[in-house]
């Protein structure tokens, strides 16, 4: 089968690598040129990812079956709508479900409007008055444009932000292109539940947990995600049972609802949870695999992905099956990043993928002379094991093995961080 891959990060290279191994036939549309999907694919053609007509053409062209998206931008854009109407299969909804995630406000209204458990106190404002009028009332509250910012946009009050002056200024800053949205402040530990959705069922994975924060011990500016882990099974270490199913049944829900409206959802949606003392509550949805999320699940996916998205497609999810392994996924970035980050940086890269550690690119420039850093995130390192800990030390001994003017978090997936989570759980428990 011909499969058109959409997008050129560490996510994609993931999931392009997923497709070959379980027999597709790989073409990629990218940005910049990812060396790893580039090595992947048959042909690519570079171009941004919503430039729907070049990608609509390139695809008609290459005698595409079924097209994957792997970012929200040309989601948000209809590309799917514009693929399907050229016969073409995609793993990725339509315009018209997307809204989810680009549309914040449309979304927590959606849930209200259907009786969908796990939506915080919230409010949405088109002037900066109300909104803090709003958010004051909480106490603690959080700021959220209502469109897409790259997963960078929100704004917790006590963390980048005290004052009622300073939040005006966060709103003022979002007022020309956003709605504003105010939320409660939630308390707990984050995680991510990713499905397979094929229009009426949710086939879920294991949970993740993503680190947003640059720097070690939970500090700095909010990223695109520093690195994620997994354990063994399905839950995180701080989970119990019911915590999964009841996000699973959030994402059932929310999937009926939208077929109930004439919106089919086809394909992957990750539900972005926070744990607190009074059980799961949805931060937001995103309407495709995270970055860095995807790197921990496909590659302990029994099941080949291929199946699963031509059951997404054909609206006969498969049944999909894990392997009862950990990861452990840490970013390389380029220094500054991501307030300041130094492009064109010489990266060695001396480790070597094997069974039990993956090596993925990211936003890269590869070059006759090597490959070299741009000002996002540059290469991601997952580790296998048979729990949290092993995983984690194959990811440090390998990375030691890589050279240029980069830093990671180190503490992602070691006891103390993890141990932590736990605790904090325990604690907001008995609180409860």
């Amino acid at each position: 089968m011909r499969v058109l891959l959409v997008g050129g990060g560490g996510r994609e290279h993931a999931i392009g690598k997923a497709l070959v191994e379980s027999g597709a036939e790989l073409f990629a549309v990218m940005k910049n040129r990812n060396p790893g999907i580039s090595r992947l694919s048959r042909e690519y053609l570079l171009t941004g990812e919503t430039e729907i007509g070049k990608i609509v053409e390139f695809a008609n062209e290459k005698r595409i079956d079924m097209a994957v998206i792997g970012p929200e931008a040309p989601l948000a854009e209809g590309i799917v709508d514009e693929l399907v109407k050229n016969g073409i299969g995609c793993v990725g909804p339509q315009k018209s479900p997307a809204r989810l995630e680009w549309d914040k406000s449309w979304a927590r209204e959606f849930m209200r409007e259907n009786n969908i458990p796990g939506c915080p106190e919230f409010g949405v404002f088109d002037d900066i008055e109300s909104a803090i009028k709003f958010g004051e009332s909480l106490g603690e509250y959080v700021i959220k444009p209502s469109g897409l910012t790259g997963g960078k946009g929100v704004r917790v009050k006590g963390e980048h932000f005290s004052t009622v002056s300073e939040a005006r200024d966060i709103m003022r800053s979002m007022i020309p292109s956003h709605r504003i949205v105010i939320e409660e402040k939630l308390v707990g530990e984050e995680f991510t539940l990713q499905g397979f959705v094929d229009g009426k069922n949710v086939e879920p994975s294991p949970c993740v947990q993503d680190h947003k924060r640059a720097f070690e011990g939970d500090k700095g500016p909010n990223t695109g995600g520093m690195g994620s882990y997994s354990d063994t099974g399905y839950l995180l270490p701080f989970m119990e049972k019911k915590d999964y199913d009841s996000a699973l049944k959030i994402m059932t829900k929310t999937v009926k609802a939208l077929k109930k409206a004439g919106m089919e959802y086809r394909g992957i949606l990750y539900g972005q949870f926070m744990l607190t003392g009074d059980g799961v509550k949805l931060i937001e949805y995103n309407v495709r695999f995270g970055d860095p999320e995807a790197m921990n699940i496909l590659p302990i996916m029994r099941t080949g992905f291929l199946e699963v998205c031509e059951g997404i497609v054909d609206g006969k999810n498969a049944s999909v099956k894990f392997m009862d392994k950990a990861t452990v996924c840490k970013y390389l970035v380029p220094a500054g990043y991501p307030s300041d980050p130094k492009s064109g940086a010489r990266i060695e890269i001396n480790a070597k993928e094997e069974e039990n550690l993956k090596i993925f690119y990211a936003s890269v420039d590869e070059r006759e002379d090597g490959i070299y850093t741009t000002t996002s995130r540059s290469m991601a390192l997952v580790g296998i094991g048979d729990d949290i800990y092993s995983a984690e030390e194959r990811v440090e001994r390998s990375i030691s093995l890589i050279k240029g003017d980069l830093f990671y978090r180190s503490d992602i997936g070691k006891r103390e961080l993890v141990e932590k989570r736990i605790n904090n759980i325990k604690n907001l428990r008995r609180g409860s």
